[in-house]
């Protein structure tokens, strides 16, 4: 019986794209070589290539607005170092919500200064911080817009003048947003967009080539730009995995139809954690994340039974991040409503029980 995932990555994807990626394993389009083994540059993954670089700006609505898309290595974290490499001249501006901006801001301050504008680390990363205000001395403003570990959310962001870098790895294509706001965006495919082994990073060519320093070829986002994501061999198969998921995305509606099944899913959610006494949501209401719920047992005496009655129910992946404890519900847009409901059953069980 398949389990019901809730893991926080990598994560779930629909049954329709396992189906399709595992039979191109053994045969892509009918070409008598698995994806594993064909040519990076061979016509049939050229295509790939396009078609996922295509769809992922047509689903942010960003197509024809100065935009490149770009399937790269090294996951997010080197976006950390690439992001500094190619923006940074002299000071850029940060803020931090939790463990992986604050590793953001340790690669950046390789590069210049780092100011820090504002953080929720007094209250452990529980809320988002709402009172920091940027000018534009900055070369750019740099946010992670939804926290896995601690199930925090950006709901709005702010309107600067400068460049505003966004690292939407854990939310990406998960709700409606203007994306158009941002300049640049980086995302690791295996939180909500496909395996481990790509990351996508979508920027505006015109905030590029201002730095004063050289910059690794394969680092240069202008460099991976000329080469269409090909400076070197790509990730071949995350790139086409991540390329039916996003075939899947479109034929459901799109971002629009998606973030209205999210919203449902971490509405019934959230109201079981709000009326249930024996749990306790970790995040600030106004900041809980859509994608990630984090909360914990009142009573941990109860950890056993509720850890045996979801085992019982096959579900998977509900334990929090080490550094935090508790219980972490990641709701990614795979995930059916039918497995928020199985989890709210078992934490309803668990009240007859306690």
């Amino acid at each position: 019986m398949k389990k019901h995932n809730f893991s926080a990555g990598p994560c779930i994807l629909p049954h329709s794209v396992f189906k399709e990626a595992s039979a191109a394993v053994l045969d892509f389009n009918n070409s008598g070589l698995s994806i594993l083994e064909i040519s990076h540059r061979s016509k049939d993954f050229v295509n790939v290539m396009e078609e996922a670089r295509s769809l992922v700006l047509d689903l942010l609505q960003l197509k024809n607005k100065g935009y490149q898309a770009l399937f790269l290595h090294g996951g997010a974290s080197t976006q950390f170092l690439s992001v500094a490499y190619n923006l940074l001249e002299k000071k850029a501006a940060y803020l931090n919500t939790g463990t992986w901006s604050s590793k953001a801001i340790k690669e950046a301050k390789i590069f210049g200064e780092i100011v820090e504008v504002d953080s929720s680390k007094d209250k452990s990363f529980s809320y988002i911080p709402k009172k920091y205000s940027i000018d534009r001395s900055y070369d750019y403003f740099h946010c992670t817009s939804n926290n896995t570990i601690y199930g925090t959310q950006i709901k709005k962001f702010p309107q600067i003048e400068i460049p505003l870098v966004c690292d939407m790895s854990s939310d990406i294509f998960s709700r409606q947003l203007d994306f158009s706001q941002f300049d640049l965006i980086y995302a690791g495919a295996q939180k909500n967009m496909g395996p481990a082994g790509t990351t996508l990073v979508v920027v505006k060519e015109s905030i590029l080539g201002k730095v004063t320093r050289e910059i690794p070829s394969l680092l240069n986002y202008q460099v991976q730009i000329e080469k269409e994501s090909m400076f070197n061999t790509p990730a071949v198969y995350a790139v086409y995995v991540s390329l039916l998921n996003l075939r899947w995305l479109q034929s459901l509606g799109g971002i629009k139809a998606i973030e209205e099944i999210n919203e449902k899913k971490a509405q019934l959610f959230y109201s079981e954690i709000d009326i249930n006494p024996l749990f306790k949501g970790y995040a600030a209401k106004e900041d809980r994340s859509i994608m990630n719920a984090t909360f914990n047992l009142e009573d941990k005496k109860l950890e056993p039974l509720f850890n045996q009655l979801l085992e019982e129910a096959n579900i998977n992946g509900l334990n929090g991040h080490r550094s935090v404890g508790g219980y972490r519900a990641s709701m990614y847009n795979a995930l059916p409503l039918s497995s928020v409901e199985t989890l709210v059953e078992v934490m309803n069980e668990l009240e007859r029980k306690a």
